[in-house]
């Protein structure tokens, strides 16, 4: 069972972009740790990350041909601007967790509304990288569940 995480804009500054909102981890130590823990968990992990929202768009659409299973995204800024984002993971139909690195709910007021957590899973906010972690051992149990559940 294969997890794809996507990053979106800006998330390739982590480490050196406000590391008092964001932490000192870059976003090779986030893919790295997760990759470890999908191993111990038994699944395979894809990651990708863009600056661009039709990258990331083409990616997820990729997804429903090469054996995803589910999503792992942190948006970025695109949380709160991108219908398209938000549509292209309806359009494929896998089980998706949103993640934010801060507490969103305690920042701007604009970063309080997301296009993608009406059709996600669950929202993981302000437990730093570690949210991407809890993602992914949500995401272990319930993809077990769903292959228990079918056989």
């Amino acid at each position: 069972m294969s997890i794809l995480v996507l990053n979106g804009p800006n998330l390739n500054l982590l480490g050196t972009r406000e590391p008092q909102i964001y932490g000192a981890e870059t976003l090779a130590d986030v893919e790295a740790r997760l990759a470890q823990e999908a191993q111990a968990l038994g699944l395979a992990l894809q990651c990708f990350q863009s600056n661009h929202e039709g990258a990331l768009i083409d990616r997820i659409h990729a997804a429903r041909l090469d054996g995803t299973r589910a999503f792992i995204v942190n948006p970025g800024g695109l949380t709160h601007t991108s219908v398209a984002l938000r549509d292209a993971f309806a359009g494929v139909a896998l089980p998706v967790v949103e993640v934010h690195i801060s507490n969103v709910h305690r920042r701007e007021e604009f970063r309080h509304h997301s296009f993608i957590s009406g059709i996600a899973e669950g929202v993981i906010a302000g437990l730093g990288t570690e949210g991407y972690s809890a993602a992914l051992r949500f995401l272990a149990r319930r993809l077990a569940q769903a292959s228990t559940a079918s056989r």
